[in-house]
């Protein structure tokens, strides 16, 4: 019992000490973070198989790395000298689409790790990258040569409306309120734009979202004879596989 206890104290401390970190993901964290992650989950470790040792011989160390952590995330923040001698600078790899042997070597990279860095990005072919630029996390930032980037609507001098994200208004059956109130609607609204679509509760969709246009996307709970189609408004057709997308009326009649 007192090892649960144990494990469980360590596991909480743990979680919040990572939580006050940050966000970020393994792959975004600089090498000194990792460092502190490793070190706190070898502490909580040793708290957890030793048990003739105080618990508070773990929690300090935990206590005292994650305040260090903290304070060093605020100087970087405030002092550019000290972020460049904690987190180092982004090294370009390729210049004006040439690749820097000097500089790979420098960065210990060799040339297959670069290629699959590349692919990653999408670039099979390195002549279709003008720059590429690897960050002070290990990411390859990539810049390709103006005649092979993807093209943009300022190309083509078009004028596109203003995007914003979509707000989730039910997940799991549950609904948001606070994105309801965002948007100005109520629960009322939401159960008028669910019975367009014969749905009689929100407890019967899986998910649902609004976008900047107005258009809902709603897909059904699963009832054992497979997942039903999505709802999509504003769309005419669904990807393959996944059904086609319903208006009103089309839902009515399914």
């Amino acid at each position: 019992m007192l090892l649960i206890i144990r494990t469980a104290i360590l596991y909480a401390v743990t979680m919040v000490s990572m939580r006050v970190m940050g966000k970020r993901q393994i792959g975004q964290l600089q090498p000194f973070e990792l460092v502190v992650i490793l070190i706190i989950s070898e502490m909580a470790t040793m708290g957890v198989q030793s048990n003739g040792t105080p618990l508070l011989n773990s929690l300090l160390p935990i206590i005292t790395i994650t305040v260090l952590q903290i304070a060093i995330a605020l100087i970087n923040l405030k002092s550019e000298s000290f972020r460049l001698m904690v987190c180092g600078k982004p090294s370009f790899v390729i210049r004006n689409g040439e690749i820097l042997e000097e500089q790979m070597r420098r960065l210990r990279l060799n040339t297959n790790d670069l290629l699959e860095q590349l692919r990653a990005k999408g670039y099979f072919n390195v002549a279709e990258v003008e720059f590429a630029l690897m960050e002070t996390n290990g990411q390859l930032s990539v810049m390709p040569r103006a005649d092979k980037r993807p093209v943009q609507p300022a190309d083509l001098a078009l004028q596109i409306q203003h995007e914003t994200p979509a707000l989730t208004l039910i997940i799991d059956g549950h609904v948001q309120e606070k994105h309801l109130q965002n948007l100005g609607h109520d629960q009322h609204w939401l159960q008028k734009k669910l019975a367009a679509y014969s749905i009689s509760s929100p407890a019967d969709v899986f998910f649902m979202s609004i976008d900047n246009l107005g258009h809902i996307f709603c897909q059904l709970k699963s009832r054992g004879n497979g997942s039903p189609a999505p709802i999509r408004e504003g769309a005419q057709t669904a990807p393959a596989g996944s059904g086609h997308g319903c208006t009103p009326a089309q839902a009515n009649h399914s």
